[in-house]
Parts: structure tokens; C-alpha cells; sequence
């Protein structure tokens, strides 16, 4: 929820732009264009979340499989500084592989944004354009995660005694800290140094596989 608010305050015009455009069946516009490729990228990542969902979450409670995620996250970040800006547009099979990367990313030691915006720039998509697609595909996916997880834990989510004042209190920390690292997020990706996020991760896969193989 506080993921939701904000995406929705930091890409507000192109959220108002977009229902608009819904609401009018206008797909003619440029946020208008965006609606199928949401769709589009949607589909294989409810696909993934649904089908393997709870096999990953088995398979990954682990360290070792975790380290290595990192350490394969870290690859696909780096390989994001050979990336050549030369598409303003994005196609419908960039939004297939796009969708299918967030699907992939339910793996814990992968980062959603990371590795979508990463091969986004990869596929060559201008920066911009892949920063405000990622996270916009996130919306919808984002919702069905709260959607599912209400559905299918809500017992357990009522066992553990939360109150109002924590659900809150949970939410609008994680929507300040949310905005100040998208804000942060943004910047580094302007000035091209998106790639030093792999190096973060290859630090943190191999303290993990360290920790592993010393019997922690």
C-alpha cells in the first residue's frame, strides 16, 4: 500500500493521464499507447507469480539459492551500462520480456525495479521512458500481490495482533522512505550510473555465500 502511494504521487500525471485515457478508450496518446503494453507485460508475470509462486517461496528459503539470486541480479544490472539509448517507443515483445522479468523477480535476492529497468535499457529503451515503464507495470502487479496475500493470509495476518496504528505507521514509513529512494533511484539513473547497484549485490551474494559455506 504505501508501494501504491508512491508510485501514484511520484508518476501522478501520467496515472491521471492514463485513466483518462481508459476512460475514453483513447490508446491513440502517448500513456494511452501504455495501456496494452501494461497489459501486455501483466499477463506473464501473474502467470509466473501464480504457477510458481509457492514452489519459489519453498525453493528460496534457504541462503545459498538467495546469494546466488543477488549475485545473478548484480550481472543483469551491469549489463545494463552496454545499453544503447536509441527507442523512445517500447514494442509489445519488449513488454512480454519486461513482464516476464518482474515475474522472474518474486525470487528473493532480485530486485523487481532493478532487473526491469535494467533490461528495459538493455533492449535499448531510452532511460526515461524505461524508469516510468517499470514502475507503472508495477501498479497492477502490486495490487494482485496485496489482493492474493489478504486472500490467502489473512488468518494469519489477523493472528499476528496488528493494529490500525501499525498498519498506518507501516505504511507511511514505507511510503516517505519509498519516495526518497525513488527520488534517489531517479537521479542515478540520469547521470548512467544505474550499474553500481551491481556491485552492491555481488558484495551481498558473496558475504551470503561466505556465511553459507561457513555453516551459518
Amino acid at each position: 500500500m504505501g508501494t501504491l502511494a508512491v508510485i501514484f504521487l511520484f508518476f501522478r500525471k501520467d496515472v491521471i493521464d492514463i485513466l483518462r485515457a481508459l476512460g475514453r478508450l483513447d490508446f491513440k496518446t502517448e500513456n494511452g499507447k501504455l495501456i496494452p503494453l501494461i497489459i501486455t507485460g501483466t499477463i506473464p508475470t501473474a502467470l509466473i507469480g501464480l504457477i510458481f509462486g509457492s514452489t519459489i517461496e519453498t525453493a528460496f528459503k534457504n541462503v545459498l539459492p538467495i546469494a546466488i539470486a543477488f549475485m545473478f541480479c548484480g550481472i543483469a544490472l551491469y549489463a545494463s551500462k552496454i545499453g544503447k539509448e536509441r527507442k523512445d517507443k517500447i514494442a509489445y515483445l519488449e513488454a512480454l520480456i519486461i513482464g516476464t522479468v518482474q515475474g522472474v523477480a518474486i525470487i528473493p535476492g532480485i530486485s523487481r525495479s532493478g532487473m526491469t529497468v535494467a533490461i528495459a535499457v538493455i533492449l535499448g529503451i531510452k532511460r526515461k521512458k524505461a524508469f516510468k515503464f517499470s514502475f507503472l507495470l508495477s501498479v497492477p502487479a502490486i495490487f494482485g500481490a496485496l489482493g492474493l496475500t489478504l486472500y490467502t493470509q489473512y488468518g494469519e495476518l489477523f493472528a499476528a495482533g496488528l493494529g490500525w496504528t501499525d498498519v498506518v505507521a507501516g505504511v507511511v514509513i514505507a511510503a516517505i522512505l519509498g519516495y526518497l529512494c525513488l527520488k534517489i533511484l531517479w537521479k542515478i539513473l540520469v547521470i548512467k550510473k544505474f550499474y553500481v547497484f551491481a556491485f552492491y549485490c555481488w558484495v551481498l551474494g558473496a558475504v551470503l555465500i561466505a556465511l553459507n559455506l561457513s555453516g551459518f
